[in-house]
């Protein structure tokens, strides 16, 4: 039985069988993006990486970063976020910096959760979706994700879910306050952030001299 003989077969019997992408993803696919960020709190972005205890127990963090500033907003750590989690993050972020309008994410089921839809919806917020296939609709926290498993999740060990909480913390401190960016002018997240007028309940930013 080879190929050719299936296919004989195949249409002497009158079978039909067509590949169908689903209906979601044909009208995410080509829906219109959302314009890039103007101005702090504009937009947030926001994503989940994996990682594990030393021991092998599985961890998951919610990285959220604002589009404009590149200020890593939170890192919540845990061993499962739910939706119902994703929306207290949100609670706790927007109390301090009041909601944002947009914030992209990906089509994950914490994100597509009745919980945060309804917060968004409470907040005037867009949740903005990534297109399947499409990882550079959400590059910002895409970008992040990558420096945080490269210079903090790749680089320790977390002996307890407290350890990875208080060494992710304090990479994601230092990263906003000591970190300069050739995009932001060679200033860290923090600075740019205060010279914008966008940095609402942050940390003040570190005097910092660049050289040339």
């Amino acid at each position: 039985m080879n190929h050719k003989r299936v296919y004989r077969l195949y249409r002497e019997d009158g079978l039909i069988l067509r590949l169908r992408r689903p209906r979601r993803n044909v009208i995410a696919a080509n829906r219109e993006r959302q314009p890039a960020a103007l101005a702090a709190n504009q937009m947030w972005s926001m994503d989940f990486v994996s990682d594990a205890l030393f021991e092998g127990r599985r961890l998951r963090a919610l990285t959220v970063v604002d589009a404009f500033t590149r200020e890593a907003l939170a890192i919540d750590v845990d061993q499962g976020i739910k939706g119902e989690q994703v929306v207290a993050a949100m609670t706790r972020i927007a109390s301090l910096r009041g909601a944002p309008k947009t914030i992209r994410v990906d089509n994950g089921p914490e994100f597509i959760s009745k919980a945060l839809d309804r917060w968004a919806d409470d907040n005037g917020v867009t949740l903005d979706f990534s297109r399947p296939g499409k990882p550079t609709d959400n590059a910002f926290v895409e970008s992040f994700n990558g420096r945080l498993r490269d210079e903090c999740l790749n680089s320790h060990w977390f002996l307890s879910l407290a350890d990875a909480r208080a060494k992710i913390e304090a990479w994601r401190r230092d990263y906003n306050e000591s970190r300069p960016h050739t995009a932001l002018g060679w200033l860290t997240p923090a600075e740019y952030a205060a010279s914008s007028g966008g940095n609402p309940g942050g940390c003040r930013p570190k005097t910092r001299i660049v050289p040339g």
